[in-house]
């Protein structure tokens, strides 16, 4: 009997001068050895084909799709047909997962939720600390021949500010951990949670428009969902003092970007430090492709949970998560999106 086909459709870490190589697939070769057939995404002009007929094509009877930015969509599902058992999301965010269309079709799904807590709250941070020290205005002075310590204008005593994290979860928490050494006093808001807990890290529990108005720097760390979606609009950025910092190393589309354009270039919000935008890369979305070029703006390109470990790491436990529900047939053993107790079919 053949082995079953798992595609990666989209590895980031296989892309080599635009086309996926298979020569990088060396710790999934090492977990699957000869259980399986590893294919990896066709590329077209340097990126990977995600959509349309080529990729139906590619999915059509697939054991296993292990996607990174890569849509799963009802539409997905049906081209792959009855021999896809399981979907394996290479990161922490599930809003490109149909969940609903997974266990409509009885399709185990899950994700790796903490492989890069370390990694993106030590990003969340950088972002913040170079807004509030100038840096990135510091070094292109400098290094373009001017010596002025007031570039960047006048940094400001942290220990006499505010923090306010808005979503509590793994990397939120530790954010907080990380905001305490630093910021006199720091918030929390998360819906979800209550008080008791928040206070247990030694953090104040606050509403979100409390949390807005009170707090000198907003860093996001909350999912994406119908709920969350530009939850930073302009009534959000109105609510927020004259000088703060917004921080998002989380999901783009929290940010309502033609409202933080107008907020940061009129003076009323003090600066951003974002690693995520909506469509991914800024310069395809007018109003974000403004952001980034504003002087109180630092912008990195979606690499806050990126460290060698963190991604090796997150390749090796997909790798063995997808072995594990083509072994046995049950659920992934971590991470679990859908699985026995959601299916439907």
């Amino acid at each position: 009997m053949a082995a079953p086909v798992v595609l990666y459709t989209d590895p980031p870490w296989a892309l080599v001068d635009g086309r996926a190589e298979p020569d990088t697939a060396a710790i999934e070769h090492a977990v699957y050895g000869s259980a399986v057939r590893l294919e990896l995404g066709d590329t077209s002009g340097g990126r990977y084909v995600t959509s349309g007929a080529a990729l139906a094509e590619a999915v059509h009877g697939v054991a296993a799709l292990a996607v990174y930015r890569c849509r799963v969509t009802a539409e997905l599902l049906d081209a792959a047909g009855p021999a896809l058992r399981v979907v394996a999301r290479q990161g922490v965010g599930t809003d490109n997962l149909d969940l609903e269309a997974l266990r409509d079709r009885g399709v185990h799904s899950f994700h790796v939720p903490d492989y890069c807590v370390d990694e993106v709250a030590t990003h969340a941070m950088a972002l913040l600390l170079a807004l509030e020290r100038g840096i990135v205005a510091q070094h292109n002075g400098l290094a373009g021949g001017r010596f002025d310590i007031y570039a960047g204008n006048v940094p400001r005593r942290l220990r006499r500010r505010r923090a306010g994290v808005i979503g509590f979860g793994r990397i939120g928490k530790a954010v907080a951990q990380r905001l305490r050494p630093f910021y006199g006093e720091v918030l929390a808001h998360d819906p979800y949670l209550h008080p008791d807990l928040v206070e247990g890290y030694g953090v104040r529990a606050a509403g979100f428009a409390e949390l807005l108005a009170e707090s000198d720097v907003v860093t996001l760390h909350c999912p994406l969902t119908d709920e969350t979606r530009h939850l930073i609009d302009r009534e959000a950025l109105a609510g927020m003092r004259p000088d703060a910092l917004l921080v998002n190393a989380a999901r783009g589309a929290l940010i309502e970007p033609e409202a933080l354009h107008g907020a940061l270039s009129s003076g009323r919000l003090g600066g951003a430090g974002l690693d995520v935008f909506a469509p991914e890369n800024p310069h395809d979305d007018p109003w974000f492709a403004k952001v980034v070029a504003l002087p109180n703006v630092v912008v990195t390109s979606h690499r806050a949970f990126l460290s060698a470990e963190s991604e090796a790491s997150s390749r090796r436990r997909v790798a063995e998560g997808v072995r594990y529900v083509l072994e046995t047939g049950r659920p992934a053993p971590f991470g679990r999106l859908t699985g026995e107790e959601g299916l439907k079919a």
